[in-house]
């Protein structure tokens, strides 16, 4: 590989109204707003729960320029930019690059390594497009360095950066604020601990090169989703209506060496990358819907991880976040409510917030005995989309001994989203398969 990734630094978003969205995110989504960069026609916010943070950039116009290459020109001259918090640009994104995108979009993974500059010579040779190079902003807390590739899917970059020498809160540029009553970190009601995984839209027969370009630069590795998923096609359905490819993959410096999660004594699964695509011959569907919206490949939906996912989806629900919910007799059918008891669940409880649980029977170590196996399940629940178009959500996920991503319920949940379209064709949200892809 070329590049040696830590850990998911942060997620950023472009959107044309950052008070609107920093409103969601607060009010509804219960994450805090912990650091700020406001000048001149630059707004970049910082919102935090557990170690999820999202960096939300205001878009300065709808029109916006392409960034551009620069990495033939660097390769020739390659000098450091070195630069104090004080003297930033203040019509430029710190750590990002303003995407040419005419609607809101999530862009930017942003990960940390331990040399930029190594990666950025590295990632160049093998033809990686850089749109900022290495870059060293600094305050008093020390030095950050960082640069931005584009990645080849749709309007995803990533931006690489190196902490090491940086004993500050958040990242040069930014002011760091103490929300009222302390850090936030800690709700009891909404315990969100980290980012789970990030599923991208793509377009048909887009897996097969993405996957490659991941493996050969990142070293990310193949994650089975099911045992029918196959290492070549991955997890395909493709009958009753549905047809979908999701195939997963895991960056492995990350599986190796582990990282600790704010909990004393748990570690942090890897945030696992999930490409869906749909299947031909079976109609219009979820990603089609994002393609069209979004008008470009993309970040389709961010999975959160909560260590309660009955009490997060609860105080969401109440400070107004809308969730996707099955038919009511998902939760009656054979055997499922046996499913739901035998895991310690009320399914009338899971049924209020459109909870879904999926048993993974098959998955890990063989038990000796299969009432261990019974108790590896997960809980999952998807939101409507939180942008004006149907293209990005958010799901809650809470993982019980099972490592996959739900393939028990995407049947399940396809079925609902078409009955909710035939029932509500006269709803703006005609588009409503954009909220199922989550549905891994």
């Amino acid at each position: 590989m070329a590049a040696y990734l830590s850990r998911l630094h942060h997620i950023s978003l472009h959107v044309s109204n950052a008070d609107k969205l920093a409103k969601t995110l607060v009010d509804k989504f219960r994450f805090n707003l912990f650091a700020t960069r406001l000048s001149g026609r630059s707004r970049q916010l910082a919102f935090r729960k557990g170690a999820a943070v999202f960096v939300v950039n205001e878009r300065p116009n709808q029109g916006g320029v392409e960034p551009q290459d620069i990495t033939g020109e660097w390769a020739q001259d390659p000098r450091r930019v070195r630069v104090r918090s004080s003297q930033c640009n203040a019509t430029r994104c710190l750590y990002d690059v303003s995407p040419h995108n005419a609607v809101d979009t999530v862009s930017n993974v942003c990960f940390e390594v331990e040399d930029v500059e190594r990666s950025f010579r590295a990632l160049s040779h093998l033809g990686c497009r850089f749109l900022v190079p290495p870059t060293t902003v600094e305050d008093e807390g020390g030095p950050v360095t960082y640069s931005v590739l584009k990645s080849i899917v749709g309007n995803v970059c990533h931006t690489l950066i190196d902490k090491t020498k940086y004993e500050g809160e958040f990242l040069p540029g930014f002011d760091v604020r103490v929300p009222d009553g302390g850090s936030g970190d800690e709700d009891p009601s909404c315990p969100i601990t980290h980012f789970d995984h990030i599923t991208y839209a793509c377009p048909r027969k887009a897996t097969h090169r993405a996957m490659s370009w991941y493996q050969e630069l990142f070293g990310f590795r193949r994650f089975l989703i099911d045992s029918s998923d196959d290492v070549d096609e991955g997890f395909v359905i493709n009958q009753e209506g549905i047809g979908l490819r999701l195939t997963a993959m895991e960056y492995w410096k990350c599986s190796e060496a582990g990282v600790l999660l704010p909990s004393a004594d748990e570690r942090e699964p890897d945030c696992k990358f999930v490409i869906a695509e749909s299947l031909p011959k079976q109609g219009r569907n979820q990603v089609d819907t994002f393609l069209e919206q979004h008008r470009s490949p993309g970040i389709q939906h961010i999975g959160l991880y909560t260590k309660n996912i009955v009490s997060t989806a609860h105080a969401m629900a109440e400070a107004g976040v809308q969730f996707f919910s099955p038919p009511p007799a998902y939760y009656t059918e054979v055997g499922k409510q046996q499913e739901m008891e035998e895991a310690g669940h009320n399914p009338q409880m899971l049924a209020q917030h459109g909870i879904l649980l999926d048993t993974d029977l098959h998955r890990g170590p063989l038990s000796p005995a299969a009432s261990g196996e019974r108790r590896r399940y997960l809980l999952q629940v998807f939101t409507k989309p939180i942008f004006a178009e149907d293209t990005f959500f958010l799901e809650l996920i809470e993982r019980k001994g099972a490592t996959g991503f739900g393939e028990g319920n995407i049947k399940a949940l396809w079925r609902s989203v078409q009955a909710y379209m035939e029932n509500e064709t006269g709803d703006s949200k005609e588009g409503a398969p954009g909220m199922l892809q989550t549905a891994q």
